[in-house]
């Protein structure tokens, strides 16, 4: 897909052991499983042809192996504010045992004990975003599921909690552009595979 306009090509990290249990995966460095090393080498396919001015990765080990598998890792800069939710307390911990002990509660609405706030996320996909206004050009990102999925209502102008809108699977890439003109942030692709 082609626009006249800078567009931002959002890839969520491969499978990990976490992600396939539903663990929540924010800090650990948990390492792709041989499917998510699989599916990130199929990647460079799925964004061959395409010009990048810059390729920016999340910090964690599984956000940085999918860039280099699917060949951008030689010249990804790595930016602290693309990590994953700090879940804190609720870090390897899947959202049925949490709800077990906490009846109702909502990762974007809620947050997590000894880790971020979704008002926090939100402030770290402010950041990006301005940095991504800034460059004014195709940017590729490399992060995890939660962060891109506030990252993507913020562009839109939603408050983080419209994060929980959007689902995102492994390997997969989402858009981010324009409409119209630069005041118009839309979703041009989501959750490809």
């Amino acid at each position: 897909m082609s626009s006249a306009f800078p567009e931002i090509y959002l890839v969520r990290h491969g499978e990990t052991e976490w992600s396939l249990s539903g663990r929540h995966t924010g800090r650990s460095d948990i390492p792709l499983t041989g499917t998510g090393e699989a599916a990130a080498s199929k990647l460079a396919d799925r964004l061959s042809g395409l010009s990048f001015s810059a390729v920016w990765s999340s910090p964690s080990a599984r956000a940085r192996k999918t860039c280099a598998l699917a060949g951008f890792g030689s010249g990804a800069v790595i930016r602290d504010d693309l990590a994953e939710w700090d879940y804190g307390a609720y870090e390897g911990v899947t959202t049925k045992a949490i709800l077990a002990e906490r009846p109702g509660w909502q990762l974007f609405r809620d947050g997590c004990p000894d880790g971020e706030t979704t008002a926090d996320v939100g402030a770290r996909a402010d950041s990006i975003i301005h940095a991504l206004r800034e460059a004014a050009g195709t940017i590729l990102i490399f992060s995890s599921s939660h962060f891109l999925r506030v990252l993507a209502a913020r562009w839109l102008g939603l408050p983080p909690q419209g994060g929980a809108h959007f689902v995102l699977d492994t390997a997969s890439i989402s858009v981010l552009g324009y409409e119209h003109d630069l005041t118009e942030p839309v979703i041009r692709q989501w959750n490809q595979r």
